[in-house]
């Protein structure tokens, strides 16, 4: 499931596109996905001005004139892609491509008053769309109790301290607990406790305030590293304007079981263990578990 940098880098190549224009023609292609789509989502879509694009955890959120908010959710195979009419490539530049014809698993298709063309395309069926009361978006279900985001001013050592303190479970999985921190999943957990020297195995309450405090510019790094390469590319997930990311060749530890800790001196081998469910991947030797 794409993760925090993925859904920037979505938000990101849709901006320029979407914010300021008018969708003038949703065409909602079938009934639902995850769920059903709100009632009359077309209407209440189609005419109304993008007024501001930004993201909540792993949500695409779209202002409108409307005083509504479309909630995007990417799911495991969703897809935004962006593309021109033929013969406005010169207005839209090199980041689009010619709408193409409409495909068996394109969703939704949102065309705006510019000439682009926002297509969601999810053949699985694991994303969503919904229609949110802007004023009271927060509330809604999907939003409301989701943590601090992590490039935010809110999360900071002190915080990470408190929200940490007294927890019995593993530092992997309390980073990954969307109440603790927004848009966190597994790659960057991986890659933060690499870092910083911390096995996933280690309790999260028993960590020394150095250990956490540690932790909050190593996540900041790499979800900046991650957002500035253009999200990791895996399985489905695409770009906006389809092309693939890029981090995925910066991983240092994720998927990289079996093979030489890329630590300079460590000498370690990547091990992976299951949490929760989750493929944790770590080096035994320069991960150190606090007892």
């Amino acid at each position: 499931m794409p993760e925090l940098p993925e859904v920037e880098t979505v938000r990101k190549g849709l901006e320029p596109h979407m914010t300021g224009f008018v969708i003038a023609q949703a065409d909602i292609r079938r009934p639902d996905l995850r769920w059903p789509f709100p009632e009359n989502m077309s209407e209440r879509l189609t005419g109304k001005r993008v007024e501001r694009l930004r993201r909540r955890s792993k949500y695409v959120l779209c202002d409108l004139d409307s005083e509504e908010t479309l909630l995007i959710h990417l799911g495991m195979s969703g897809r935004m892609t962006i593309s021109a009419p033929d013969g406005a490539k010169d207005m839209v530049g090199d980041f689009h491509h010619l709408h193409p014809a409409i495909e068996k698993h394109d969703h939704v298709v949102l065309d705006m008053d510019n000439g682009a063309r926002i297509t969601f395309n999810d053949a699985r069926r694991f994303g969503a769309m919904d229609l949110l009361d802007t004023k009271t978006a927060e509330d809604h279900k999907l939003l409301s109790g989701i943590g601090p985001e992590p490039l935010g001013n809110s999360f900071d050592e002190a915080y990470l301290e408190n929200a940490l303190s007294g927890r019995k479970m593993p530092i992997k999985s309390a980073l990954l607990d969307q109440k603790i921190v927004a848009g966190l999943g597994n790659i960057y957990v991986c890659e933060t406790l690499w870092r910083t020297g911390i096995s996933p195995l280690n309790i999260a309450g028993n960590l020394s305030k150095r250990c956490v405090w540690k932790m909050v510019p190593a996540i900041r790094d790499v979800l900046s590293e991650a957002i500035a390469a253009g999200g990791s590319s895996l399985k489905d997930y695409r770009q906006a304007d389809g092309e693939l990311g890029y981090f995925q060749h910066s991983f240092s530890v994720y998927g990289r079981e079996g093979k030489d800790c890329r630590k300079e001196n460590c000498g370690g081998t990547i091990k992976r263990v299951v949490q929760s469910g989750r493929s944790s991947f770590y080096c035994p030797k320069c991960q150190k578990l606090k007892k």
